[in-house]
């Protein structure tokens, strides 16, 4: 069971499309000649909220972390992450690469592949990186899930984390970064956190190293939280995968600068 927290609280854009919801009923049930007004409105506003869902940034339906806390930016500090794990063939070799480095990373693991790998898991996180939850099986329509559909992803990921590594997340990452109105309920329940990105390097759909350490650079500063992949691209079942590629230029990039890469803090 998720630990005590604060009572959910929706996001004021969730409330204020509830609100026009509920006006707009009575409007329609005081005058049905304005039925098709409240229709356009109703329909401009669930436009709206699917222009949110879809930007993986957005914070209008609920918390969403972008950046280190400001502290990190003293410290010299900036965040890699990495997502669709882990695999057996790549994982070992990212890890070894961060600890060559001298750097920790936050790894945001399919429930499945958690659950097919569970010393590999608990290996992540006996090196000193946090291990955090991604969905069960990445559904590409997860952003189109009810609350219910959503929910079970979301534990079944949580349940096979914490029996690989004793310790239930704490953030999570939807795929893509797309999510939908009802996904921050769900997250509370679970006493999760979401978490987005600044720079991605789409190391997942991009096979050119030099281009996606381009992405992840240009203009790279502390606080920064970095996005790749240590699950194989769908194109890519076998060979060497981009990101053992691109890493150790980013790490090298990252030492020259003076920063630091930590695992993402506790929410």
């Amino acid at each position: 069971m998720a630990e005590d927290r604060e009572p959910y609280r929706p996001a004021p854009l969730l409330l204020g499309s509830l609100a026009l919801h509920a006006a707009g009923i009575a409007a329609v049930a005081a005058d049905p000649r304005r039925w098709r007004t409240v229709a356009g409105l109703l329909v401009a506003n669930h436009v709206a909220l699917a222009a949110v869902s879809l930007w993986p940034r957005s914070q209008s339906l609920g918390p969403n972390l972008l950046r280190l806390p400001a502290a990190a930016a003293g410290r010299r500090e900036v965040a890699l992450t990495f997502d669709d794990g882990p695999d057996p063939e790549v994982t070992p070799r990212v890890l070894d690469l961060l600890d060559g480095a001298g750097m920790k990373a936050t790894f945001f693991v399919i429930g499945r592949h958690a659950r097919a790998h569970p010393r590999l898991t608990a290996e992540i996180a006996r090196r000193g990186h946090r291990v955090e939850n991604h969905t069960d099986t990445h559904p590409h329509l997860f952003a189109c899930y009810p609350a219910a559909l959503l929910r079970r992803e979301v534990e079944r990921a949580q349940e096979a984390i914490a029996a690989a590594t004793g310790r239930r997340p704490r953030l999570f990452r939807a795929p893509a970064g797309l999510h939908n109105p009802f996904l921050e309920w769900v997250l509370h329940r679970s006493g999760l956190r979401l978490v987005a990105w600044t720079r991605r390097g789409f190391d997942a759909v991009d096979q050119n190293p030099a281009a996606i350490v381009r992405r992840l650079l240009r203009g790279l500063a502390p606080r920064d939280i970095l996005l790749l992949h240590d699950g194989r691209a769908s194109g890519d079942p076998g060979g060497n995968p981009v990101v053992l590629e691109a890493l150790p230029r980013v790490l090298d990039a990252l030492a020259a600068r003076g920063l630091r890469s930590i695992p993402l803090p506790d929410p």
